[in-house]
């Protein structure tokens, strides 16, 4: 599903650069659920936004789906990121003037997915995380914990192929945490790729693959399994 080959990146630093990523090759197979751990400042989210399609300006060669990312243009890509693509960010970036629901519901329809289908499973993702009561509330009526219940939610309520999750559990209480990863693991389950950044070892150790980023480089193994 994704192969990476010798991206690099770079960012300018006075009158120099600094590498952030060097020589990455990287292979994930449909299915799998990978974990990125390693110290701040390594590159795991500068790796995770390439992934996304979020950052473009890297060296190397980027296949996803079949779609050699590194040629596409900007529309191209936007449309393979709306299309095959799901987040889960560290910031929630929920819409403050949207209810829980709206929220929910926004991704859907930018697929151009059925009213009826909408509210299904607009009402399904609020019964699996059991947020069904705060269906009419704003994000800043909820706690910080509970904006990432809804933000987890919105990210696979489009039921993506490829879900990209960065400390997905980061702001949660160890029950919500643990509820999240059981989620992830049944997407997983259901056929979702995830690739994970973590810094918690018991979510590490959920995933079917576990490689760590050090200084830009990748360590561990990174051929698909």
């Amino acid at each position: 599903m994704i192969k990476l080959s010798n991206i690099d990146k770079s960012a300018s630093a006075g009158t120099g650069r600094v590498w952030l990523l060097r020589q990455i090759n990287l292979e994930v197979r449909a299915g799998e659920f990978v974990a990125i751990s390693g110290p701040s400042g390594a590159g795991k989210s500068t790796l995770l936004a390439i992934l996304g399609l979020m950052d473009s300006d890297f060296s190397g060669n980027y296949e996803l789906d079949d779609h050699a990312v590194h040629s596409l243009g900007a529309k191209a890509r936007q449309n393979l990121q709306r299309d095959a693509i799901g987040f889960v960010f560290q910031q929630y970036h929920l819409i403050d003037d949207l209810t829980v629901a709206e929220n929910l519901e926004l991704p859907l329809t930018y697929r151009n997915v059925p009213a009826s289908e909408r509210r299904a499973r607009v009402a399904d993702s609020l019964d699996r995380f059991q947020i069904v009561g705060k269906k009419d509330l704003y994000p800043k009526q909820l706690s910080g914990g509970q904006q990432q219940l809804v933000a987890v939610a919105r990210a696979t309520i489009t039921r993506p192929r490829l879900l990209l999750a960065d400390e997905p559990t980061g702001a949660l209480h160890s029950s919500q945490g643990t509820q999240i990863m059981d989620w992830l693991s049944e997407l997983n389950r259901e056929g979702v790729t995830i690739i994970m950044v973590t810094h918690n070892p018991d979510n590490a150790a959920r995933a079917s693959r576990q490689i760590s980023l050090r200084d830009g480089w990748l360590e561990g193994n990174s051929l698909a399994v």
